[in-house]
Order: structure tokens, then C-alpha cells, then sequence
């Protein structure tokens, strides 16, 4: 079988797919399943479907094109805000987007009018981590303005907290949230469909046992595809952590020095090499790089440990026992590992069916070391 390669478990993403959605359900939150990490593959979207998400979020039109003409019937909604250049793309094949600057929500609104479609449009609202949103102080007058606008359905109202800065979602911002939402439907007499809290990192909140309060949606992508929450990449329990692996090929097996002669300076990537000399090492090359993944991402077992990566190479040294070439090593991944494989044209996607085990496996601890090999 080629390699690398990335094996896609269908049934477990089904299992925590719908393991998060049952969950959930109790607290009144609908999940949206977001493919943006996959490419928009058909296979792992359905799988999500099967497990009860209420709808499909991708960060990227030409994904919800894709899933489109691969028949996935679901509400898709896409989750970055549009380009002014793409608005009548984004009019012909997503339900909703996300939203945040008035003027391309004209321009979508014409796009509408031009197809005789109606868009759906969820504003998004910047509550501390300065990446998308509109100032709070500003919303009632972009509601004004766009409930003006012809074949455009407002839906409601949401933000996006712990990408870009690391803000935890809370019970504060999470009820300023819910208080913007009961504020602009009071005043301009309208009921919100959606009120989207964010993402997987919104999970211990809701798991706290907070007041959701206006709460309905979550868009959950990390957590179903690999079984953790981002904040402090501590696995969910009752999830599985290996529905996605990576699996590479090793190309050569020796015995090196574990410290580099010659004058040093910094490798190919800019890094400058920390070695520690401690003789001789059981050395590993696996036919993995930069080009394939982010090697900071890399789960494995803790009897092997990354000693560095270049564009096409990953080295690893194994404790104990030794790899011989031809043979395979197995990764888990963290969200940034995952989002580069799946992108990448050269790691292959095998989906399998397999009936999950009746308790997810322990996880892999991390030994990832910095970038230090030359090209």
C-alpha cells in the first residue's frame, strides 16, 4: 500500500460525530460538522451526517462546490467570510456564510437577486480574539442595514474565539454573545435561527455545565476528526483518537553519532540545530516532510521521538528496538498535522469502515523535537 498515507476510520468519525451530537442535544446546541480539514471529502461528510450533525461548514467555496457535485445533501454554510470576487459562486452553492463586512453582503444580496436565490447570512461578532468579527457597538446598525437588502435572510449571529489569540470561550463571553442576540432581535422584532458560540474549543464550556443561554450551534471539526479539544489538546472522553493516522514508510535504518561534525550553521529551514552528544543513535529516515505535514503535530509511541524534518525527510530515533526499511510507523495527528496531510499531494486518503473498538485507545504521548535537518 502507497506512503505516506493518511487511513480515515468512517465509522469512528461517525461515532464521535454522533457521541458530540447526543451530548449536545442536551443542552439545546446543534452541531455543524466542519470539512474544511478534509478537503470537503464526501466520504468523511457523510460520515458526519450519519452521525447527526445538523449541517456541513467549510471554510472554503470551492469545498462546498465539491461536496455539491459529489450529491452530499445537507445545509452548507461557508464559514469564512466571502471574497467580493467569489459572491455569486457563494450565492449558487452555499445556504449561508458568515459574515462581516457590509459590503460584501451587498454584493451577495445582488448576486441573490441576479439568480433569484435567497442568502442566508450570519453576522459574526468580534468578542476578544481579533481575528473576524464586527465590534459589538456596531451591530445594530449592520442588522439596519441589512435587513434592507433584497434576497438576503439574516439568520443570526455569531463569533469565533481561541484561533487566532487563544481566548478561552467563558461564561462572560459567551453571555455577551447571548445578550447581543436577545438585544438586536428585541429591537428589530426578528427571532434568530442561529446563534453560534464557535468552535471545538467551546466544548469545556458547554461541558462545564454552564447557562448556554442563547447558545444553539457549535461548528466542531478538531473534535470529531481527532477526538480532542483544542485548547489543551486533552482527548474527549468516549472519543476516538485514531479515526484519522498517518502512516509512513521508512527509507533508511542505520546507526549514527548523535551529534553533527563540520561548522554549523542554520538548517534549510532557518532553524539553528541543538544537539546533545550522546553517542551513537538507532537514526531513522521516513520518506515524510515538510511538504506532507507539520511535524510539530505528530503523536507517536514514547519509544521513538523526532529528531528533526526537512522538505522531504523526517528523522526519528528509536529507543530499544530498531526499524528496518520497507517497514511502516504510525502518527496520530494535531489539528495543524491533519490540515497540511490532507492538503497535501503527495499523502495519499485510504477511508475505511471498520467496526470501532468498544472503548477508544489511549494516546500516543508527543515527542516532537524543533526543525534541524538540512534538506
Amino acid at each position: 500500500m502507497t506512503a505516506p498515507r493518511l487511513e480515515i476510520d468512517l465509522a469512528k468519525l461517525e461515532h464521535n460525530a454522533g457521541t458530540l451530537v447526543e451530548r449536545l442535544h442536551c443542552q439545546g446546541i446543534a452541531v455543524t460538522g466542519v470539512t474544511k480539514a478534509t478537503l470537503g471529502s464526501p466520504e468523511i461528510a457523510r460520515a458526519m451526517l450519519r452521525g447527526g450533525v445538523h449541517g456541513l461548514g467549510d471554510s472554503r467555496i470551492e469545498n462546498i462546490q465539491a461536496m455539491r457535485e459529489e450529491q452530499v445533501s445537507a445545509p452548507m454554510t461557508l464559514i469564512r467570510s466571502p471574497m467580493l470576487s467569489q459572491t455569486h459562486r457563494v450565492v449558487a452553492h452555499a445556504d449561508v456564510s458568515f459574515n462581516t463586512e457590509l459590503a460584501v453582503i451587498t454584493e451577495l444580496s445582488r448576486a441573490a437577486q441576479d439568480t433569484g436565490l435567497t442568502h442566508g447570512i450570519v453576522l459574526m461578532v468580534e468578542l476578544g480574539d481579533l481575528r473576524e468579527g464586527i465590534m459589538p457597538d456596531d451591530l445594530q446598525d449592520t442588522v439596519r442595514a441589512i435587513l434592507r437588502l433584497p434576497n438576503i435572510e439574516l439568520k443570526g449571529i455569531g463569533t469565533n474565539l481561541a484561533c487566532r489569540s487563544g481566548v478561552t470561550p467563558d461564561p462572560r463571553n459567551m453571555q455577551e454573545l447571548s445578550s447581543l442576540a436577545c438585544s438586536v432581535e428585541k429591537t428589530f422584532g426578528i427571532a434568530f435561527d442561529t446563534v453560534s458560540g464557535g468552535n471545538s474549543a467551546n466544548l469545556n464550556w458547554v461541558f462545564s455545565g454552564a447557562d448556554t443561554g442563547r447558545i444553539n450551534n457549535l461548528r466542531l471539526g478538531e473534535a470529531i476528526l481527532l477526538g480532542r479539544e483544542p485548547l489543551h489538546r486533552e482527548p474527549i472522553p468516549g472519543l476516538y483518537l485514531d479515526a484519522v493516522i498517518l502512516v509512513a514508510e521508512v527509507i533508511e535504518s542505520k546507526t549514527k553519532p548523535s551529534q553533527p561534525r563540520g561548522v554549523i550553521a542554520r538548517s534549510a529551514f532557518g532553524d539553528e540545530p541543538n544537539h546533545c552528544n550522546r553517542g551513537d543513535i538507532s537514526q531513522c529516515i521516513l520518506a515524510l516532510g515538510l511538504q506532507d505535514v507539520d511535524a510539530r503535530g505528530l503523536l507517536m509511541r514514547p519509544d521513538v521521538n523526532v529528531l528533526g524534518v526537512s522538505s522531504d525527510h523526517l528523522i526519528v530515533e528509536t529507543h530499544g528496538w530498531s526499524l528496518t526499511v520497507g517497514r511502516e510507523l504510525q502518527f496520530q495527528l494535531n489539528y495543524s498535522a491533519l490540515l497540511r496531510a490532507m492538503t497535501s499531494p503527495f499523502v495519499a486518503r485510504i477511508m475505511k469502515n471498520e467496526s470501532p473498538r468498544p472503548e477508544p485507545e489511549t494516546p500516543l504521548a508527543a515527542h516532537v523535537a524543533p526543525h534541524s535537518a538540512s534538506s
